[in-house]
């Protein structure tokens, strides 16, 4: 004789697959009427009074890219350049590598240099940057490279 314990293992009901399921027959527990009684749901569907669906609740945009997010470029102030060596070359390997920006971020949205915030040190720009911060770096004796 074992002493093994006794385990009673209840097979999953398969809904409308007949009486002989445990939970078949005419409407197979889906009520009688209605969307929710036939095959399946729409898969925006989110209840019937409740609340707007998600599609009515987002912003209107028309076209193909409608469901994506907008990219920006990740924004970085005039003044944390000040971090950086004095005369160095401002690219976005240089930003990754002095652990300004995130390598994965900084390659999918790309960078921009902004502000116009005091910078005490010389820069070569390789970078987007606007003409306020452009103006910052051109002022302290750097210089920014237009075909960027």
């Amino acid at each position: 004789m074992t002493n093994l314990i006794k385990v009673v293992h209840k097979r999953k009901k398969r809904v409308g697959r007949g009486y002989g399921s445990g939970k078949g027959g005419h409407t197979s527990g889906r009520g009688q009427k209605g969307q929710k009684s036939r095959k399946s749901l729409g898969i925006l569907f989110e209840g019937v009074k409740v609340r707007k669906s998600l599609i009515k609740r987002l912003p209107l945009r028309r076209g193909k890219g409608k469901f994506q997010a907008r990219k920006k470029p990740l924004i970085i102030k005039t003044k944390y350049l000040n971090v950086l060596p004095a005369g160095i070359k401002v690219d976005l390997d240089t930003l990754v590598k002095h652990g300004i920006v995130n390598d994965k971020d900084a390659k999918e949205y790309g960078v921009k240099i902004l502000g116009n915030d005091k910078v005490s040190k010389k820069f070569t720009i390789a970078v987007p940057i606007s003409n306020s911060a452009a103006k910052v770096i051109e002022k302290s004796g750097g210089n920014v490279l237009t075909n960027v």
